[in-house]
């Protein structure tokens, strides 16, 4: 039995399964990923044996080794009986879920047509022009859906990492984004959209707006021929420029905040995390995430504002989340998508415009504020560091149990030999 004749409710439920146990290893890496700063050490963190309470790192017996079941059964540890954090079954849950849907909404085998030509497989399907392959449509569908899954694993850590400790790790995105590359020039149609389309009928009707000495650079341009002769590099391509998209915005946004408000706008965790976005779906559709992503942080930043008067919210969540909701969406939210990217090359006016009119609503809120009074507070005008600055820092940067910093994580040897570790086992 082929993998397309296997009853489509017995695929999801596997799929979900599998979804689980894979969760069971994200919440690992959410849990030791911040605990180091390169890397490598990231990485090889996670050749450590894997443990589910926090408090007495005791190896998991195999009934604790059932995902979501065994929190169900017992959220308790067996060994000291503290409390399992609940992080474990929403990782799990998540991930459980988003394997099944994400597989349902991207593989629809029954829509997609193949008929062959000179021994090889035309796929004419929604998502660009015709592709030709050796290979199934059926198996290029599940290669894709195995990269995208790899993504929205990176995303859930990311999201999990950012929410505690508003920072995003590179374990969770530089290693996806490479194996997204090059994946992506090694089998050259793994792609959702191609590196360029556009509608012919409306550059030509745009292109007497232009400059008469910019005419030759906006004409309409049809990649098929390059696409056919060429797949593994336009696969490449694709993906470096979804690369250069999905962190060029984010850092635009990023600089473009730092110039007018005078501090740092985003984070440069999410510079990295939209490159590792746009390195797996491409420039297009990296571009549509970056515009869905305001949509959905501007009702949590206004929850955020009236329960805790803070203004400042973790990105990488709803970056993460419209990333998720463009694949699941993709046949509703691309065809209002596309509209924008059909006019071609007079997409780089348009970008130019959109960071001249972010510019301006940024200066607009500063003015705002000084009208009424607020101020805007910055480093500059702060004069500098200061002694408190310095205290602050110092005071983070060395957190002592003993005078009522935070807890961390760290090997129970170090407590024992200050005589603190009989203190901290009474504490939880």
């Amino acid at each position: 039995m082929t993998l397309h004749q296997i009853p489509l409710p017995l695929l999801l439920t596997g799929l979900a399964i599998i979804g689980a146990i894979v969760g069971r290893f994200l919440s690992v890496c959410i849990d030791r990923f911040p605990q180091h700063d390169r890397l490598r050490d990231q990485l090889n963190s996670l050749t450590a044996g894997w443990q589910v309470c926090h408090r007495c790192a005791a190896v998991p017996s195999l009934r604790e080794r059932i995902p979501v079941v065994s929190w169900l059964i017992n959220r308790r540890c067996e060994k000291c009986r503290s409390r399992l954090s609940l992080q474990l079954p929403i990782v799990e849950i998540t991930t459980s879920l988003l394997f099944a849907a994400v597989y349902w909404c991207e593989i629809p085998v029954s829509s997609m047509t193949a008929v062959s030509i000179g021994g090889l497989t035309s796929v004419e399907g929604p998502d660009g022009p015709e592709v030709l392959s050796v290979l199934s449509p059926v198996v290029w569908l599940h290669l894709r859906y195995t990269l995208h899954m790899m993504m929205i694993c990176g995303l859930i850590v990311a999201t999990g990492i950012d929410l505690k400790f508003r920072i995003i790790p590179d374990g969770c995105t530089v290693p996806i984004a490479i194996v997204a590359v090059i994946a992506s020039a090694a089998c050259g149609q793994l792609y959702v959209v191609p590196i360029w389309f556009q509608d012919p009928s409306m550059v030509n009707t745009l292109q007497p707006l232009i400059h008469p000495m910019l005419q030759p650079l906006f004409v309409p341009w049809d990649p098929t021929s390059f696409i056919r002769s060429c797949p593994h590099l336009h696969g490449l391509l694709v993906s470096l420029l979804g690369v250069l998209a999905g962190a060029g915005s984010v850092w635009l946004v990023r600089q473009v905040g730092f110039l007018i408000l005078k501090q740092e706008a985003m984070g440069f965790g999410d510079v990295v995390l939209m490159g590792m976005i746009g390195s797996v779906i491409g420039w297009q559709p990296v571009l549509a995430v970056f515009i869905m992503a305001p949509t959905l942080a501007i009702f949590a930043a206004a929850i955020n504002w009236f329960a805790h008067r803070d203004n400042e919210i973790p990105y990488g969540p709803f970056l993460s989340g419209a990333t998720v909701l463009l694949l699941l969406t993709w046949p509703h939210t691309w065809p209002f998508a596309k509209r924008f990217f059909d006019m071609g090359p007079f997409l780089i006016l348009m970008g130019a415009f959109m960071v001249v009119l972010l510019a301006a609503s940024l200066q607009i809120v500063q003015i705002g504020k000084r009208l009424f009074g607020r101020g805007t507070a910055s480093f500059a005008d702060d004069g500098g560091w200061t002694s408190a600055d310095h205290l602050f820092y110092y005071n983070c940067e060395r957190p002592d149990e003993q005078i009522g910093q935070w807890k961390r994580a760290q090997w129970s040897g170090s407590r024992t030999g200050r005589g603190l570790q009989q203190l901290h086992v009474w504490k939880d």
